[in-house]
């Protein structure tokens, strides 16, 4: 058994690497969390304690991308909060679509899949509920730092649990097939998105660039620096007149010097200027 005793030099040293590798930002008290999540990390890689476990990290990338992965929040469910995805059912898609045949949207911190999906989703339901907009061809990219979550959204399956989490029987019973205890996602809806393994500490260059941005209760993990730096790179990475999607408590700081707040029938979402 793996000794799972923390120092609290090794702690700073974890906050530290944590920050600085993804930027999750740890508070004072967060030991248990740290032991709790790394404590099985450190067991499953023939570890003897902790201690060892974070030695390692410094030189071992596969490892120290583990850590970080344990240490993710995955909280997701589908249509989070339900007026993002209205508002881009009935508004920003139908603007966006009028203007070029071709989107491009990225979900940034995707976890299991569920909100590029609710976003293709929302692509087609919007196509069904305004048929006299032109509908464009929307590519979706979900990008999320732990590479497990990536495999799982890629599978578009999912259980009881997870189906009970956001999403009506009227759209369960278009968009879905079941099979026993679980569903699978439509091969239309399916095929829109793409993932790939991205941290968000990354240069976006390699992504190119979007008409619309969902980055959803993720900044709330971070320090005020990364989470400044962080908005103004994805408001740069927006095309004008695009938009960005961020959770019900976040703001865009000084990153409004690219982006104006509109408000909607129900919500609001920041739009990059011209």
């Amino acid at each position: 058994m793996a000794d799972n005793r923390l120092t609290e030099a090794e702690y700073d040293a974890f906050r530290e690497f944590l920050a600085r590798s993804s930027g999750i930002v740890l508070g004072d008290q967060k030991h248990y969390l740290v032991v709790s999540r790394l404590s099985r990390l450190a067991r499953e890689s023939g570890l003897d304690s902790l201690s060892e476990l974070l030695a390692r990290l410094p030189r071992d990338r596969a490892l120290a991308r583990e850590a970080i992965e344990a240490m993710t929040t995955n909280e997701t469910s589908w249509f989070r909060d339900r007026h993002p995805y209205l508002n881009l059912r009935d508004h920003i898609l139908p603007e966006l679509g009028a203007r070029s045949r071709s989107l491009r949207i990225w979900s940034a911190a995707c976890s299991s899949g569920q909100e590029p999906y609710s976003i293709s989703i929302m692509v087609d339901e919007s196509q069904r509920m305004h048929p006299l907009v032109p509908a464009p061809q929307v590519q979706i990219i979900g990008t999320d730092v732990a590479e497990r979550v990536i495999r799982e959204a890629q599978q578009a399956t999912y259980d009881r649990f997870s189906m009970g989490r956001g999403i009506d029987e009227e759209l369960r019973a278009r968009y879905f097939v079941q099979h026993g205890e679980t569903w699978d996602l439509s091969a239309k809806v399916k095929a829109r998105v793409s993932f790939r393994v991205f941290n968000l500490l990354e240069s976006y260059a390699t992504l190119g660039r979007f008409d619309v941005i969902f980055c959803r209760n993720v900044l709330i993990y971070f320090s005020a620096a990364t989470k400044e730096d962080v908005l103004r790179r994805l408001a740069q990475a927006l095309n004008p007149g695009g938009y960005l999607m961020l959770g019900a408590a976040e703001t865009v700081g000084s990153a409004a010097e690219f982006l104006e707040l509109v408000r909607f029938g129900t919500g609001s979402a920041y739009r990059r200027r011209a």
